[in-house]
């Protein structure tokens, strides 16, 4: 649905090699323990699905999680994927990153109408006056995909001077007026958060999300800079630099299903987690998708909402990758999942709208014929 321009880290030559394709389906059905267990089968409709991304559309292999009222309804291992497979996510790291600066927001360290240029003196005039809420939802009038500005930094950097170099970025529109999707700013975030804290970006993730959801091997880094050791990164590409499983992805659509709630332990508040979902683009002119996104797409705070209700809630909510990550919850229906694969998204896009709404389409009446 978007990311779809080829990559600077593809022309880097960062993602090829591919294994050979399995041909058969692995499937395993994952049901997690507590009153009201729930079993569900895959429709019958996903395998060839599946096999179609495999087969046609040449991803070398695809996980699939689907999950209810944090069960595990049933995974799929298609084709040729590890398990434990590790992957960069791309832009599906955007909804991480925004959990994690609403985590900050939570604590009362941050506002998101407080405008920067109190906090970071380098963005003044018209720029300081851009708000976190404008940043998060890509209506900060810092242009867009274009000069890759972010990707580019060297991520030994500090974020405090990733920051004080995008501010010399002259605007493109006046703050929140336009928006236009993949901008450097949440390298800017990244910078408030680490100010009004007192600790790294990886050192905050590690605390706020990855001990507490058991993400044990995620990590963030940037995919233009491959050779920089993990300990030597301090600016990592908050946008498009995580590096992670299906596994710990899914531990994180777990948590904002629950409205916030973990394991029985409180992550982010539901306040915040409803702030992520509405549409934070109303009144701004959708100016720059991606190529092949939607028409009628909104976003919120690091995931784009493909339905609205009345009150501007997003009802579907998505936040997928250039890499094929595709990472969605459907509030309607309370049901969630992750399509987990290494395949440019224009190549699998189709397949995977089909093969989610094959999900969906099962779990409703499932869920119909129980009632």
């Amino acid at each position: 649905m978007h990311d779809l321009r080829p990559s600077a880290a593809e022309h880097a030559g960062l993602f090829c090699g591919f294994a050979a394709l399995l041909t058969a389906l692995v499937l395993t059905i994952g049901i997690a323990s507590g009153a009201g267990r729930e079993r569900a089968s895959p429709p019958p409709e996903l395998a060839a699905e599946l096999q179609t991304m495999i087969e046609r559309d040449g991803a070398p292999g695809v996980t699939v999680l689907v999950f209810r009222k944090a069960r595990m309804l049933y995974r799929i291992d298609a084709g040729a994927i590890d398990p434990d497979a590790q992957l960069p996510v791309a832009s599906a790291s955007k909804w991480i990153a925004a959990a994690l600066v609403m985590s900050v927001v939570d604590e009362g360290l941050l506002s998101l109408d407080e405008p920067i240029g109190r906090r970071l003196p380098a963005f003044h005039g018209e720029a300081g006056r851009i708000t976190l809420r404008q940043i998060l939802s890509y209506t900060s009038g810092q242009g867009g995909l274009s000069g890759l500005a972010d990707l580019r930094q060297d991520p030994r950097m500090s974020l405090a001077d990733s920051a004080r170099d995008i501010a010399h970025i002259p605007l493109t529109d006046r703050p929140g007026t336009i928006f236009r999707y993949g901008s450097p700013a949440f390298q800017v975030a990244g910078a408030l958060v680490e100010q009004a804290t007192g600790k790294s970006w990886t050192d905050l993730f590690e605390e706020k999300l990855a001990r507490p959801l058991g993400m044990t091997r995620s990590y963030w880094a940037n995919p233009l800079w491959p050779d920089v050791p993990r300990a030597q990164i301090r600016n990592p590409n908050l946008q498009g630099g995580l590096v992670t499983t299906a596994a710990d992805y899914g531990k994180f659509l777990t948590m904002l299903a629950s409205q916030g709630l973990y394991a029985g332990r409180r992550i982010l508040s539901a306040e915040a987690v409803d702030l992520m979902e509405r549409d934070q683009t109303a009144g701004a002119r959708m100016a720059f998708a991606p190529a092949g996104a939607k028409g009628g797409l909104r976003y919120g705070f690091g995931n784009w909402c493909e339905a609205l209700d009345d009150n501007r809630r997003c009802t579907m909510v998505s936040s997928p990758g250039a890499l094929g990550t595709y990472p969605w919850i459907d509030r309607q229906q309370e049901i969630y999942g992750l399509f987990f694969m290494r395949r440019r998204l224009p190549f699998v896009e189709r397949e995977i709208q089909a093969a989610r709404r094959s999900i969906i389409e099962a779990a409703q009446a499932a869920r119909s014929h129980h009632l």
